[in-house]
């Protein structure tokens, strides 16, 4: 991974909306679209549809291929609780 991918797996904090400040798991990408995940409210069957310029991306990527919504918590879980949500990526676009 390179500074400029973004990629599924990756972290991701909204910029925008009502969930602003709120960090999700990257589910999947389009062209001007991330599809992002937390677990609970935004389960994997469910993602949010946010676009690219409001979220910023964390540098800080997991496998999610065979994972679900528990995992997907517990991933979250463990960012907030070792970085206290504080770690961003330099440039991303």
């Amino acid at each position: 991974m390179s500074i400029g991918t973004i990629e599924a797996g990756m972290l991701a904090k909204s910029k925008a909306g009502h969930d602003k400040g709120k960090v999700y798991v990257i589910y999947a990408i389009d062209e001007s679209y991330v599809y992002l995940v937390d677990g609970s409210l935004r389960r994997m069957e469910n993602p949010k549809k946010k676009k690219k310029k409001h979220v910023q991306f964390i540098c800080e990527k997991h496998d999610i291929t065979d994972t679900d919504d528990v995992n997907i918590k517990r991933i979250l879980k463990l960012f907030d609780k070792e970085m206290g949500g504080n770690k961003t990526c330099q440039k991303l676009t």
